[in-house]
């Protein structure tokens, strides 16, 4: 499904920036768009910033799960920092937009994105939703076994073989050479 991204620019509380970049909604079913400008007042902009499909996989139902279960249920925006080309009008890159909880997690690891949860329009949830009641398979649980592995048994080495002496052996190797010999 495709899915615009909108983002607002308002004045920064920071000396450090000039704007501050925010993700508020998405608009299931939008358009292609290329930072169309939407509202403009008191020195906030909101921009309709790109239009991306929204992908579902039979896979990682489980965590549109965890993503529909949130208060209220979301999705993810992953952005990434514009590449220099002389217009400093933009500072990101509209890169992801993703419902499963998991990816997003993945992308705030690398450290390198920003992702942004936003709250999910009602139809938007109804078609995730539809998709999860359609395709999920709950998976049981398994717990893992250890080996059986006895780890009682009596060692019967000496430790180095190269140490031929059995009260010490954990005597190193090179105490062993004959004194006066160069090497």
């Amino acid at each position: 499904m495709p899915v615009g991204i909108v983002i607002r620019r308002s004045p920064s509380v920071s000396r450090w920036a000039t704007w501050a970049w925010r993700v508020i909604d998405v608009l299931p079913g939008a358009p292609d768009a290329d930072w169309r400008v939407l509202r403009e007042e008191g020195g906030v902009t909101e921009y309709h910033a790109a239009t991306l499909p929204l992908t579902l996989h039979r896979r990682e139902t489980e965590a549109y799960k965890v993503a529909l279960a949130m208060e209220p249920p979301s999705v993810y925006v992953v952005l990434r920092p514009a590449e220099p080309d002389g217009d400093d009008t933009h500072e990101h890159t509209v890169f992801l937009v993703t419902a499963s909880a998991y990816e997003a997690q993945d992308y705030l690891d690398s450290g390198e994105e920003i992702v942004e949860q936003v709250p999910a329009p009602p139809g938007l949830v109804a078609w995730i939703r539809d998709f999860v009641d359609e395709h999920h398979i709950e998976e049981e649980f398994r717990k893992r076994r250890r080996d059986r592995v006895d780890t009682d048994l009596a060692e019967d080495g000496r430790g180095d073989a190269r140490v031929r002496q059995a009260a010490d052996v954990f005597r190193a190797p090179g105490s062993l050479k004959p004194k006066g010999t160069i090497h």
